[in-house]
């Protein structure tokens, strides 16, 4: 029985990591993917639903983004991180 029983757990582990790197590979980096956040980050309005979403798809791609001078003063931004807040989408620790 305990050997079942570690072999269940074993089998419910594999999935549960399977699953997680497949959302991981499913992610493709493109800061293009943020543009429908570009007037909630610019002019302090309201991000859209479209907004929240492509910054959730993303989140896995913000240290990347922030590594690169070009974008880092877009995504750094306050108001990027004020966006960020609003969809509930914490800003990672890089």
């Amino acid at each position: 029985m305990k050997a079942t029983h570690i072999a269940a757990v074993f089998c419910t582990l594999l999935v549960v990591l399977l699953a997680k790197s497949q959302v991981s590979m499913a992610v493709t980096c493109s800061p293009v993917q943020l543009s429908a956040c570009v007037s909630a980050i610019t002019t302090s309005s309201p991000p859209t639903q479209l907004c929240c979403t492509k910054i959730k798809e993303q989140k896995p791609c913000l240290c990347q983004y922030l590594k690169n001078p070009n974008l880092k003063k877009f995504v750094d931004s306050p108001n990027a991180r004020r966006v960020a807040n609003t969809c509930k989408t914490p800003f990672p620790k890089c």
